[in-house]
């Protein structure tokens, strides 16, 4: 009896779990990526119900010749090398491929013979750092097929896992905002992604924007022939920089080939003033005309400040450049204790106080008391040096400036002359002031509001990008007043290099070639003689032995 009833019950047990095998209306368990790209692709397409499942192959690269085959390969004997001749002796005997006496040149082998249309069909292209790893996928290449919400979703489960993966190149591929929109939300967990190239994707939306967020690493994005008007332009701007934040990680944007004007390149020029990161700009063949870049060129020399800039810089001088007011008052002038700080009184010693009858506010007045006075000739000492460096830095600048990227040393100096003007052999009273120090030099990121400002008619004038060190202007509709204001912008420039407090190296290479100037314009020639000897690619003539002998 035992028997028949173990039999019995592993019968049920194996109909159980072949009826939950065929259970269609079971959910599958979730898959974890493994950082195989190929396998973990196929794997998800399969979960999802994909008819059609793209390949995974390698970017195909132009074969190399037999001579470097053969080349490549080391002769292991003689005898080997005597039977390879002997076939090459013996290939050449018959010739069947002859057409009326005349020999029918054979395919070049400068291509692959595929099928009819396999070369068109859906697949995933890939770079691999070592084509036997099949984890160390480096770039991925997409051509011409659309990428819909299932297939980016896809996506988005693979990219983060791969630790290698630094480039992706999606060209034509019908992107939408909604795909748009996923992908800015996959691309901050892709670590090491550095360069975005979605050339050819026309989105309605023009939701671009989203890809160059706080949180995105990207360094490189080009967005050609993307269709962007004035209202992308715009969301682009705003996301290089506004007076709030600026990217800090962007160093090249490629905007060619849409359909910017001089609204869109107005936005542009707006984030340029606060972004102090990105290094290549690229607006070629699009429809700006003067008006734009006259813009550009105002950003590139120095530009007034707005109403909301001013009131911000005057936030950022009152938060970063006045000592007095980031310092915390000393431990004494919060609590009668000088053991610990003002927050932490324990009650103990107030209970001593209202059995001894002493108030300790009469303490505490007596010793502000004291505390006011020292304060006051301490701000009069500080006011008169503050007086004497504002008069020094008027005489060094022209016009009136006001403030400067010399606050730095001021913090320095200031904190110095407080931390001896407390008292000698204090410690505690040292210590906040050398915090201070380090905290002024370890942000990096310096407010281009608070940079030295000329108040010249009624407005104040702030110095101009000079990060950016190549900008493309090519094929536009910029005339003669556009490109006077390019080259003036170009000789501010030069000015302000050579000024010790200036920071970057200012335009390097401009492009302004097919716009609506003939090539006989001076303006045209001065810019081009001008920005001639900037270039680093630039090779100056030799100088000949005549010039030398005459010099």
């Amino acid at each position: 009896m035992g028997k028949k009833v173990e039999k019995s019950l592993k019968e049920k047990n194996q109909s159980a779990v072949s009826q939950d095998e065929d259970d269609p209306n079971k959910t599958p368990e979730p898959y974890n990526c493994t950082g195989n790209f190929q396998a973990d692709f196929t794997e998800l397409c399969k979960r999802n119900n994909m008819a059609v499942i793209p390949p995974v192959v390698h970017r195909a690269r132009p074969p190399t010749s037999q001579s470097q085959v053969e080349s490549s390969k080391p002769e292991k004997g003689k005898e080997k090398g005597k039977t390879s001749a002997q076939q090459q002796q013996a290939e050449p005997e018959p010739d069947p491929d002859m057409v009326e006496g005349e020999p029918v040149e054979p395919p070049p082998k400068t291509f692959v013979m595929k099928e009819k249309f396999e070369y068109f069909k859906p697949s995933v292209q890939v770079e691999m750092e070592n084509y036997d790893k099949p984890d160390t996928v480096t770039e991925i290449f997409i051509r011409g097929w659309k990428i819909d919400e299932t297939m980016m979703a896809t996506f988005a489960q693979c990219w983060p896992v791969m630790e290698k993966l630094h480039t992706i190149n999606l060209w034509n591929t019908g992107l939408t905002g909604e795909t748009i929109t996923m992908m800015a939300n996959c691309v901050p967990n892709i670590v090491n992604l550095r360069t975005l190239i979605l050339d050819g994707n026309c989105v309605a939306a023009e939701n671009w924007h989203e890809l160059i967020s706080e949180e995105s690493p990207l360094q490189n994005l080009s967005l050609r022939h993307c269709g962007i008007t004035d209202k992308g332009a715009q969301l682009l701007g705003a996301a290089l920089g506004t007076i709030k934040k600026a990217n800090m990680k962007l160093i090249s944007l490629n905007l060619a080939g849409n359909m910017i004007g001089d609204t869109g390149a107005e936005h542009i020029a707006m984030g340029l003033r606060m972004n102090r990161t990105l290094m290549s700009l690229s607006l070629a063949s699009n429809k700006i005309g003067d008006k734009g870049a006259i813009k550009l060129g105002e950003v590139l020399s120095r530009f007034p400040l707005s109403h909301e800039e001013v009131v911000e810089r005057r936030k950022q001088f009152s938060e970063k450049g006045s000592p007095d007011r980031n310092k915390s008052p000393p431990p004494s002038r919060r609590a009668d204790s000088k053991d610990r700080p003002g927050s932490v009184r324990s009650s103990s010693h107030a209970d001593r106080d209202k059995k001894a009858g002493k108030p300790s506010g009469k303490k505490k007045d007596g010793k502000g008391g004291k505390d006011a006075k020292e304060e006051e000739k301490h701000d009069k000492t500080k006011g008169g040096k503050k007086e004497k460096e504002e008069k020094g830095g008027q005489k060094k600048d022209k016009g009136s400036s006001v403030g400067g990227r010399s606050s730095g040393a001021s913090i320095a100096a200031d904190t110095k002359t407080a931390g001896k003007g407390k008292g000698k052999g204090k410690d505690k009273g040292k210590g906040p002031a050398v915090q201070e120090v380090e905290d002024a030099g370890a942000s990096d990121f310096v407010n281009p509001l608070t940079d030295a400002a000329d108040f010249i008619d009624g407005q104040l004038l702030v110095a101009g990008n000079r990060v950016l060190i190549n900008l493309n202007l090519s094929r536009n509709s910029i005339g003669e007043h556009g490109l006077a204001a390019l080259l003036k912008a170009m000789q501010y420039q030069t000015t302000l290099t050579h000024d010790s407090k200036s920071s970057g190296t200012g335009l390097m290479r401009i492009g302004v070639y097919k716009n609506k100037v003939s090539s006989d314009s001076e303006v045209l020639a001065k810019l081009t003689e001008f920005m001639m000897p900037k270039d680093p690619f630039y090779k100056p003539p030799p100088q000949t032995p005549d010039g030398d002998s005459n010099s």
